[in-house]
């Protein structure tokens, strides 16, 4: 509540002078009507729901019988993508025996880079239809690499795609080449 204090002079005599009123407003309901607000815009407020990418992966078989045949994809059909470490990506489209560290290529994560390799890579395949990417991330990988992968996947609108691990012999030349 707003108060006026008036302070009461002791002298006598001399000319009448109006009387100062020192006025004090008191905080103590404002305090309150913060906390009121605060709350009011807390449970008024919609959070920021967090971003889940949906990655719809087969259940593994309990049972090894029960596990379906691997499928072969042949190298016209198909490109290999792996993912390193310090935000650096491969591709290659060799088998084993053709696989070196001069035919594991580089490139970078923008529309110059995988973009491209990969588009060219479909214009390129025996039956562009079948044309599937394959995404081996390494060890040292960081998430937010495999993610900018899948997301050049809905770019260039390749529906075939599939996350393996990286083979051994792919693992030895990837070593090589970032020199490990």
């Amino acid at each position: 509540m707003a108060e006026v204090q008036v302070k009461d002079s002791g002298a006598k005599g001399g000319k009448v002078r109006s009387k100062k009123q020192n006025t004090r407003v008191d905080m103590t309901p404002m305090v309150d009507l913060g906390f009121l607000l605060i709350t009011f815009f807390m449970f008024t407020t919609t959070f920021s729901k967090p971003n889940v990418m949906d990655l719809g992966l087969p259940a593994k078989p309990k049972d090894e019988t029960q596990k379906p045949p691997d499928t072969e994809i042949k190298l016209s059909n198909s490109i290999s993508i792996i993912i390193g470490k310090d935000n650096r990506v491969f591709y290659h489209q060799q088998d084993q025996a053709g696989l070196t560290d001069q035919t594991l290529m580089e490139t970078k994560y923008d529309r110059e880079g995988i973009t491209k390799v990969i588009e060219q890579a479909k214009a390129r395949a025996a039956d562009q239809n079948m044309f599937t990417v394959i995404i081996k991330p390494t060890d040292d990988a960081v998430y937010k690499n495999f993610v900018d992968i899948l997301d050049e996947m809905a770019i260039t609108k390749n529906e075939r795609y599939g996350v393996t691990d990286i083979k051994p012999w792919e693992l030895a030349v990837y070593k090589k080449k970032v020199g490990e």
